[in-house]
């Protein structure tokens, strides 16, 4: 969609150029101005929404804290069990 608004500049741009009308040129280039400024908006718009995190991928606090018991548990039941040896014969 920016790159539409960057065309359309482009196009006020070559009118404000071509034409013999200073009151036409004086809008047109008006008209580009503020079409370059909102494709340049709507780039880095576009950068930054490509750029960050998906937020439902993001553990909520609860879950990690759900998820740390589990990982100190573990390490409990991994030192209470003593190593096997081994095997004799």
């Amino acid at each position: 969609m920016h790159w539409l608004l960057l065309l359309l500049g482009i196009g006020a741009l070559a009118v404000a150029l071509k034409t013999a009308s200073v009151a036409l040129m004086a809008v047109c280039l008006l008209a580009a101005l503020v079409l370059f400024v909102l494709w340049a908006l709507g780039w880095y718009s576009a950068r930054m929404s490509a750029r960050s995190r998906d937020a439902t991928a993001m553990i909520d606090p609860a879950e990690l804290r759900r998820l740390r018991e589990q990982a100190e548990a573990r390490k409990l039941a991994a030192a209470q069990t003593p190593p096997e040896g081994p095997p004799q014969g």
